[in-house]
């Protein structure tokens, strides 16, 4: 599709929010485009449409697009990235009795604080294989995703191997809660609102907020085809402008309810309009019945700078590819995994808002480990102590 009408595909997630609202709410329009939103279930349905043309843009998991671009797991497809549609927003939630489970191993410690919850999860895998049993069986929604190299990053942090120790499921966001239910997996990272969701059925406890692992995690992208957007810097320009600006709405408070409804809709996210309002609020229930806990960072929308897309958070990403052997380290794909996000097609569309709304670009501020150089990647795997396994 060419020309001012664009068809954009989408998963039902909150970071998706930015592209309902620009659409649904008139931003868009009043840029001179015309969104065509489609409803997609899994991840690579989403990457295959927008790799061969059926869509002009999607809302993409970050890894994704570096991954498409360097041509690993899949073919390559060179993919641009000009405006992060979400940051964090991500939640490890567990079966109960997995949960009773991390509390007993953890011996009185406190499993909400993720070094013991993860040595506490290494007591519990160790227990399981002593017995016989199956390992613990964990569902992600993608291998190149934040939610898988959370959960690696959290169980590594413990002493297990999350390739010998646990098994990984890929599964769809909107299949986590059933495959919990039906005891298919054990647990889950998801984005919101699936969560709260396995919470509010009484079938799951959330464990951990994202932000307990990574303080701030580029989680959802527009990506858009780097041949797409050569001859198209117009077209790119004022998406990111309207992007903005329905950012800009969603976080006004005084807009919540607007927000919640229009996002609450069977074709867009399809939950209860509370859960909706609970995830923009940062306030989720993590237990059955009245146990919330609340971070004001638990999703960014556009703030705090989590728009602009940062040279150093895309050599985090593919340093994370390299830690778990999906992509060989070398200072070429590093090169290429960095030229996928441009700030300065970010810059460029907003002038002098994107100078108001930066912020220092730094470390993804994990809960523990060394410190991340985006500049000397090889320097922080070494640093590493358990597992790096492409090394």
């Amino acid at each position: 599709m060419s020309g001012d009408s664009l068809r954009i595909g989408f998963i039902p997630l909150a970071d998706a929010a930015a592209l309902i609202i620009a659409a649904d709410k008139g931003f868009a329009a009043k840029a001179g485009l015309s969104l065509d939103l489609v409803r997609e279930v899994s991840w690579s349905n989403v990457r295959d449409k927008l790799n061969i043309g059926l869509f002009d843009a999607a809302h993409l998991l970050a890894p994704v697009a570096i991954a498409s671009s360097l041509g690993i797991g899949h073919l390559k497809m060179p993919l641009l990235v000009p405006f992060v549609l979400g940051a964090n927003g991500n939640a490890i939630t567990v079966s109960p009795a997995l949960h009773s489970a991390l509390i007993l191993a953890a011996d009185g410690g406190d499993v909400s604080d993720p070094k013991i919850s993860a040595r506490a999860l290494a007591r519990v895998v160790g227990e399981r294989r002593r017995r016989g049993a199956d390992p613990l069986t964990f569902g992600m929604t993608f291998p190149f995703s934040c939610h898988n190299y959370l959960l690696r990053f959290w169980m590594a942090a413990g002493g297990v191997d999350p390739d010998e120790d646990i098994r990984l499921v890929v599964l769809p966001p909107p299949y986590m809660v059933d495959s919990l239910s039906s005891r298919q997996v054990d647990g889950f990272c998801v984005g919101a609102p699936w969560n709260s969701v396995a919470v509010d059925l009484g079938i799951g406890q959330v464990l951990h907020f994202g932000t307990d692992i990574f303080a701030k995690a580029p989680e959802k992208v527009l990506a858009v085809r780097a041949a797409w957007s050569a001859n198209r810097d117009d077209v790119v320009r004022r998406l990111v402008g309207a992007l903005h600006n329905a950012a800009d709405f969603i976080n006004d408070p005084d807009n919540l309810d607007e927000v919640v409804a229009l996002l609450a809709a069977p074709q867009r996210i399809g939950v209860a309009p509370e859960i909706i309002a609970r995830t923009f609020e940062g306030r989720l229930r993590v237990a059955p019945g009245n146990s919330f806990r609340s971070d004001p960072d638990y999703i960014l929308i556009g703030r705090k700078g989590a728009a602009r897309p940062e040279l150093a958070d895309a050599a985090w990403l593919y340093a994370q590819m390299v830690r778990w052997d999906q992509a060989p380290l070398s200072a070429e794909l590093l090169a290429a995994a960095k030229a996928c996000f441009r700030p300065d097609l970010y810059d460029l569309a907003l002038g002098s808002a994107a100078k108001s709304s930066a912020v220092p670009a730094n470390d993804i501020g994990a809960f523990t480990g060394p410190r991340f150089d985006g500049d000397d990647v090889a320097g922080y795997l070494a640093a590493l102590k358990m597992p790096v396994k492409n090394q």
